[in-house]
């Protein structure tokens, strides 16, 4: 399973990268504010940063919502970098801009997805990765894992090539489960991944090894 990070600081991306196990990253415009970055020139710039420090698929988000504006917008985007992967919301002109852009050898992840329906039109347009949300639909009582299983079999079902990337992943269980229902990628942010590496035994072990070399010494 690949492992992305959701954010778009650069430091957290850095440590993620450090640690060896970082697959690439994912992005969004959201992510993009909570950082102080806006306007064209300075995101563009944001995700050429990024590009340089990960060597892995990077998900450059659309702002536009019309079939005309995202091609161009997303065109420019994956212009920045071959590892550029635009990111589509599921709507209509989103759909028809999936299958323009896999025409054009452009890959993209199509983002927002919250039915089994929505991630099998965008695997159908030729999407390189659908983004299901799970945190946001545990959110209003719906189980998002479930709808990750759905998808793993439709796609297997049929052969799709997209990969399943779960996204609004909030702690490590969600990463445990995605991984054991067999999503091909998580993304979330730097927390839930570091969490992985916690267990009470692993640290009152590493603890007694700790004092029982000091007495050898």
């Amino acid at each position: 399973m690949k492992f992305f990070i959701d954010t778009a600081n650069l430091e957290q991306i850095r440590e993620a990268q450090d640690l060896g196990i970082l697959d690439g990253v994912t992005t969004n415009p959201s992510l993009m504010a909570k950082e102080g970055i806006s306007g064209k020139e300075a995101i563009l710039k944001h995700y050429k940063d990024i590009c340089e420090i990960v060597d892995g698929d990077i998900s450059a988000e659309v702002l536009s919502t019309t079939y005309e504006e995202m091609i161009k917008e997303g065109e420019e985007l994956a212009a920045i970098h071959p590892n550029i992967v635009v990111k589509v919301p599921i709507i209509k002109d989103g759909i028809k801009a999936i299958k323009y852009f896999s025409q054009k050898g452009i890959r993209t992840n199509c983002t927002l997805i919250f039915s089994a329906g929505q991630a099998l039109l965008a695997a159908k347009a030729g999407a390189t990765y659908v983004s299901p949300f799970l945190g946001r639909l545990d959110d209003v009582s719906t189980d998002g894992l479930h709808l990750i299983q759905e998808i793993r079999t439709i796609f297997d079902n049929y052969g799709f090539e997209t990969e399943i990337l779960a996204a609004s992943v909030r702690h490590a269980m969600h990463i445990i489960n995605c991984a054991k229902i067999g999503a091909d990628v998580v993304t979330c942010p730097l927390p839930p991944i570091l969490s992985l590496l916690n267990h009470p035994l692993t640290a009152s072990g590493l603890e007694q090894f700790i004092k029982d070399s000091q007495k050898m010494q």
